[in-house]
C-alpha cells in the first residue's frame, strides 16, 4: 500500500492565540503586491510600460486596494456566497475569514485600470498589458497559500503524489463515525493533528487520498503563464492590448485544465463553476485581441 502525505501545515506562521495571528494567505498577498510593484517597475523602466517608474507605487497600491481586494471580495460573496450576502451584509468585511475570488479579482483590476488610465491620460491596455504580466505572480503565492491552509483540494486520486487533507472533515464529518474521535468536534481534530501524532494516526487511515489540485494550479495559473507573458513583453514587440487578450484566453483555458483536478465547489448548467466563468474571460480576452489587431498601437520601448 502507497503511504500517503497527511496535510498537517498550520495556516498561520504566528498565531497569538486560537484563530488570531499572522496567516500564510495574507503573507502570500503582501509579497504579492511588493514582488507585483517591483517587476511592474521594472517593466516601466525599461519603457516597456507608459506608466513612469515613480507612479508605479502608488498605482500598485491602489490596484492591490480597489481592484485586488474589493473586487477580489466582491467576486466572491457575489459567485459563491451570495445567500450569506443578503442576509448580513456585514461580512463583506470580514475578510480575515477568508472567501476570494480570482475571478473578482481579475474583473476588479480591469476596472480599477480603465479608471486609473482615464483619470491620469494614459492607455488603458498599455497599462493593462504590463499588469498581466505581473499577475500569475500573485496568482502562484495565493495558490500555495491555499495548500499550506488545506483548502480547494483536488479529487480523489491515488497516483502516489497525492495528499489526504483533514479539512475535508468540514464537509464530511461522518468519516470520524466509528474512530474513537467521533464525538471530538471537527474544529479541534483538524486543529490537534498538526500536532497530535494520534490524531494523525486515525486520519491517515479514514481520509482518502486526493490530488494536490493548489499545487496544479499555482503551475499553471504562475508559472505557466508568467514565464509566456515575460516572454512576449519583453522578447517580442506586440500591439497593445494583445498581451492583456492572452492573459484572458490563457488564464481560463489553464484554469479550466487545474479545475479537471480540482473537487468542485458549485455548479453552473452542469460545469464547476470556475470552469462556467472561465468562458466569460475567455470572450473577454478576445475581445481585446480584436480590438488591438484593429487598431494596432505600439509601446515606445526598445526590444532587447
Amino acid at each position: 500500500m502507497v503511504a500517503y502525505l497527511l496535510h498537517r501545515l498550520s495556516p498561520f506562521l504566528w498565531e497569538v492565540t486560537e484563530g488570531v495571528g499572522l496567516r500564510w494567505y495574507g503573507i502570500a498577498y503582501v509579497t504579492a503586491f511588493l514582488l507585483g510593484g517591483r517587476v511592474y517597475r521594472l517593466l516601466s523602466e525599461r519603457r516597456l510600460n507608459p506608466m513612469a517608474p515613480e507612479r508605479v507605487s502608488d498605482f500598485i497600491t491602489w490596484a492591490a486596494v480597489f481592484g485586488v481586494m474589493v473586487g477580489g471580495r466582491l467576486g466572491y460573496m457575489l459567485l459563491y456566497d451570495f445567500h450569506r450576502l443578503l442576509s448580513a451584509p456585514s461580512t463583506m468585511l470580514r475578510v480575515w475569514e477568508g472567501g476570494m475570488s480570482s475571478h473578482g479579482g481579475i474583473l476588479g483590476l480591469v476596472f480599477f485600470t480603465f479608471y486609473w488610465a482615464r483619470k491620469n491620460h494614459i492607455s488603458w491596455t498599455g497599462i493593462g498589458d504590463s499588469l498581466v504580466v505581473v499577475a500569475p505572480l500573485g496568482l502562484f503565492l495565493v495558490r500555495i497559500a491555499n495548500f499550506i491552509n488545506g483548502e480547494l483540494y483536488g479529487l480523489i486520486s491515488h497516483v502516489r503524489w497525492a495528499i489526504q487533507f483533514p479539512s475535508e472533515l468540514h464537509e464530511h464529518p461522518d468519516l470520524l463515525d466509528g474512530t474513537k474521535l467521533a464525538a471530538t468536534p471537527v474544529d479541534l481534530v483538524v486543529r490537534s493533528v498538526r500536532t497530535d501524532d494520534s490524531v494523525a494516526a486515525v486520519l491517515r487511515e479514514v481520509l482518502p487520498p486526493r490530488h494536490p489540485s493548489q499545487l496544479y494550479e499555482a503551475i499553471l495559473e504562475g508559472g505557466v503563464l508568467f514565464v509566456v507573458l515575460w516572454i512576449m513583453r519583453t522578447r517580442f514587440k506586440v500591439q497593445r492590448g494583445v498581451l492583456t487578450g492572452v492573459f484572458f484566453v490563457l488564464y481560463a483555458l489553464l484554469r479550466i485544465a487545474g479545475e479537471q483536478f480540482r473537487q468542485p465547489e458549485d455548479f453552473n448548467f452542469g460545469l464547476p463553476r470556475g470552469v462556467f466563468l472561465s468562458f466569460f474571460l475567455i470572450l473577454i480576452g478576445l475581445a481585446f485581441l480584436v480590438a488591438a489587431y484593429r487598431r494596432p498601437e505600439y509601446e515606445g520601448g526598445i526590444v532587447k
